[in-house]
């Protein structure tokens, strides 16, 4: 799952997924643009495995989260470093712009276009990979919020949960800054009677999916592990079962 390989970066012209905008609006007297996305809302559920006492995570690879690991470690370039001397020595940094790779470019393009530039080696495919709640998009016009993440459920942890056993912990604005879409949680608890399947996701989908257990006397030290890369939702998603649900167990979730 991490030999990630082919990479080509290319400009985004269509998507069933994401639509960008440009909104004109005036606040308060003064005029104002913004870019924004376009997307789907979505659903997430914390599951919880009474017979194990763990919780039920996903991972898999994110390529945005990759471009961005790889981006972070790329090598700077000539006038980017020429920039940073100027400034340390007290003088007025030199614009940069013109040095800048025009988006739409592989990195290694990027390499090829910086003069004298030291190409930076392609990461892991361990730097694109994240835990995350199991999710979907609402995306299916006939079915309940409910009935969505059932099926998310079962088609990537391999879990059958009625949709009477879900319970709707809350909805929220995600990626508020450039989509502005809306995630309702659930939380669903399961035992090992519940498991019809291995999960892993909708191949026909190119769903690449590994499910992962997590102790309940670890969660706490998992979510505030910053090594570990993972989504808001599991570190909230934690915090929400020690507030309301931990008593019930009468096990330390390690806070």
């Amino acid at each position: 799952m991490e030999q990630i390989n082919d990479i080509q970066v290319i400009p985004c012209t269509s998507s069933k997924y994401l639509k960008p905008f440009r909104v004109h609006y005036s606040q308060n007297g003064t005029k104002k643009s913004w870019d924004f996305m376009r997307t789907h809302d979505s659903v997430s559920v914390l599951i919880f495995n009474t017979t194990s006492h763990c919780f039920i995570l996903v991972k898999q690879f994110r390529p945005a989260v990759y471009m961005c690991e790889w981006e972070r470690t790329k090598a700077p370039e000539p006038a980017e470093q020429a920039a940073a001397v100027e400034e340390e020595e007290g003088t007025v940094a030199v614009a940069t712009a013109a040095s800048e790779t025009p988006i739409g470019e592989t990195p290694q393009e990027e390499a090829a276009a910086t003069a004298g530039g030291v190409e930076t080696p392609q990461p892991t495919g361990s730097a694109g990979m994240t835990y995350e709640l199991c999710a979907g998009l609402v995306d299916k016009a006939d079915l309940s919020l409910e009935e969505i993440a059932r099926q998310e459920v079962l088609e990537e942890c391999g879990y059958d949960v009625p949709v009477s056993k879900l319970r709707r912990i809350t909805s929220y604005r995600s990626g508020v800054g450039v989509t502005g879409a809306k995630q309702t949680m659930f939380y669903a608890e399961v035992s090992d009677e519940n498991r019809v399947g291995e999960g892993g996701g909708a191949p026909e989908e190119g769903e690449l999916i590994e499910v992962v257990k997590v102790p309940l006397h670890e969660a706490m030290t998992f979510a505030y592990d910053e090594s570990i890369p993972k989504t808001m939702g599991v570190i909230f998603s934690f915090i929400w079962f020690h507030n309301n649900m931990s008593p019930k167990y009468k096990i330390s979730t390690n806070v």
